[in-house]
């Protein structure tokens, strides 16, 4: 007979503090919840935009130094590297440190550059931003001939 009757498992009791209590466990626990561990945010920002003869491809790397940042390309991919390493030691953490939020760690981008001269691109680093100049590759279009007929 139990087995035919329905028991509701998800009832909890009222508490007027939940909320209240979950904002401190979020705020004091992790600073604002679980924002930093997406993988959006792990990411760094680019703008593409064609300019033409040319794509402009602006990456937002602030903290970064310019040897901290590498490009390859494999085959027809562009990978972008940045990698920014922690300064602090551990006996300074013990010592000065009260909160540390900054991240460290890798992180990468790859982009498909099919149609870009991979010879010519051109890339600086300014005021936290990468700007890479990746030139189009010139179209060219098929001869005209005459076909003979047989």
């Amino acid at each position: 007979m139990f087995g035919l009757t329905r028991r509701n498992q998800d009832i909890s009791t009222y508490n007027p503090w939940r909320e209240m209590e979950e904002f401190e466990k979020a705020f004091f626990g992790r600073p604002f919840g679980s924002f930093f561990d997406t993988p959006a945010f792990s990411q760094f920002r680019t703008d593409v935009t064609d300019e033409g003869d040319h794509y402009l491809l602006e990456a937002d790397l602030p903290g970064f130094e310019k040897k901290d940042i590498t490009l390859d390309i494999q085959n027809d991919t562009l990978i972008v590297r940045a990698e920014r390493k922690s300064k602090v030691e551990e006996k300074d953490k013990k010592d000065k440190v009260i909160r540390m939020e900054r991240s460290y760690g890798s992180y990468q981008r790859s982009f498909d550059i099919s149609g870009v001269d991979a010879d010519k691109i051109k890339a600086k680093y300014v005021d936290g931003v990468l700007r890479l100049t990746l030139p189009k590759l010139e179209q060219r279009l098929p001869e005209g001939r005459r076909l003979e007929i047989e």
